[in-house]
């Protein structure tokens, strides 16, 4: 491994912590130092929608509020797969998605998704965005 793949592993695990904060704090603008603009996004495995990024920006504004501001992802493993010439890579990073909801009775419950986020990454002049995101869920609880 040399010292531009060390720097692009940097990059590429700073834009995934760039999206789970921005999904978190609900500072969705925050998503366009993401995904590039033509981006594919795929939450159908968690009941969301699948659409291009605009359309899944504008989703997840509306979606996300009827949860707790309470939301706190969790990225454990990271996975790197660079296309030969290093442009681009395949990307797979485990999560842990914990957020809490109302009850229906006044009061709050936890619902949790786990799984791996598998992003294509490519690399532009504004620096590495993801391309593609599928959210695999691998577990659920509390739904």
């Amino acid at each position: 491994m040399d010292l531009q793949e060390l720097s692009d592993r940097a990059e590429i695990t700073d834009a995934i912590t760039r999206y789970t904060l921005a999904v978190d704090e609900g500072d969705f603008d925050r998503l366009d130092t993401v995904f590039t603009p033509d981006a594919h996004i795929d939450y159908t495995e968690s009941g969301g929608v699948v659409d291009t990024y605009p359309v899944v920006k504008a989703w997840l504004a509306e979606a996300l509020p009827g949860f707790s501001q309470h939301r706190l992802h969790s990225v454990g493993q990271v996975a790197f797969e660079f296309a030969e010439g290093g442009d681009a890579a395949e990307v797979t990073a485990y999560f842990d998605n914990p957020m809490r909801i109302a009850d229906g009775k006044g009061g709050e419950r936890i619902v949790e998704v786990g799984g791996r986020y598998r992003h294509s990454f490519v690399r532009t002049d504004a620096g590495w965005r993801s391309r593609k995101l599928h959210e695999e869920v691998v577990w659920t609880r509390g739904f």
